[in-house]
């Protein structure tokens, strides 16, 4: 372990500007390794590239890119093949979900939903897995949630997606388990960033009715799974009993019990 911490990559993530993303930028960048930030902001991310190349003496590359559009992938790997910036690690953190019944929820922004958490989460793994050949060892890291594992009521598609992402990176991680790339989802619960200002969650009691953690602990958790080899990593011992009995409770009362939950505040 500790001469893999050693080791030095270069880290692309998603998301990078804020929340989750920005933290575990700053915890790549601390160990000493070298950045590719992508996010849509470009003034944020050309700020933040700046502290940590000035900070911890690292390589910075800002990409601004909106991954929710379908040629999102290809753009950013076109940049960085122009100037030969090979990545090591892939953080797949870029996403946002949406609060509100099916029927009346904006379908656009669920397509764009559905591009950003999981066509672009897997063409950027498709696309950079042909550069984690050749005996290097390579990670990838992509942030699902514990909403991947129970159905989401009044955030259908969000839950959806993120029960995607981590069918999708529980069997990559499998099929990878014998080359030398690990593959590891981090799967928390409500945690203070952005995510619940964009997903309109003020009218959900999702984050009154449980414990909300906070995005560094989040990182840290995800972080140290991730460079350990884990293939799933849920932060808390809260999130870890929800997970876990999904597996226990009848998928009718489970349906049921996400519905009181998530709904609407009185």
């Amino acid at each position: 372990m500790a001469e893999e911490q050693k080791q030095k990559y270069t880290a692309l993530i998603t998301g990078a500007s804020g929340g989750i993303g920005l933290e575990l930028a700053e915890l790549f960048a601390r160990d000493g390794h070298n950045l590719v930030l992508v996010a849509r902001s470009e003034d944020k991310l050309n700020s933040l590239a700046l502290r940590y190349a000035i900070k911890y003496k690292v390589y910075t590359k800002v990409v601004a890119q909106d991954l929710s559009k379908a040629d999102g992938p290809e753009k950013v790997f076109a940049a960085l093949k122009q100037e030969g910036v090979q990545v090591d690690v892939l953080v797949n953190n870029a996403g946002f979900g949406n609060f509100g019944a099916f029927r009346e929820t904006d379908l656009q922004k669920e397509l764009d939903m559905m591009q950003l958490n999981m066509v672009s989460l897997t063409h950027l793994c498709k696309l950079f897995l042909h550069q984690l050949r050749d005996g290097q060892h390579g990670r990838i890291l992509n942030v699902s949630s514990t909403a991947a594992f129970p159905p989401g009521p009044y955030m259908a598609v969000y839950y959806a997606s993120k029960a995607y992402v981590q069918s999708f990176t529980e069997a990559l991680a499998a099929e990878l388990e014998d080359e030398n790339v690990s593959v590891t989802a981090l799967c928390p619960g409500p945690t203070e960033t952005e995510f619940q200002q964009a997903a309109n969650l003020h009218e959900s009691g999702l984050f009154s009715s449980q414990l909300v953690a906070d995005a560094r602990s989040v990182a840290k958790a995800g972080y140290s799974g991730m460079m350990a080899g884990e293939v799933v990593v849920i932060p808390g011992i809260q999130n870890k009993l929800t997970a876990f009995s999904t597996r226990l409770v009848p998928r009718s009362v489970l349906r049921q019990l996400v519905k009181k939950i998530q709904g609407k505040r009185a």
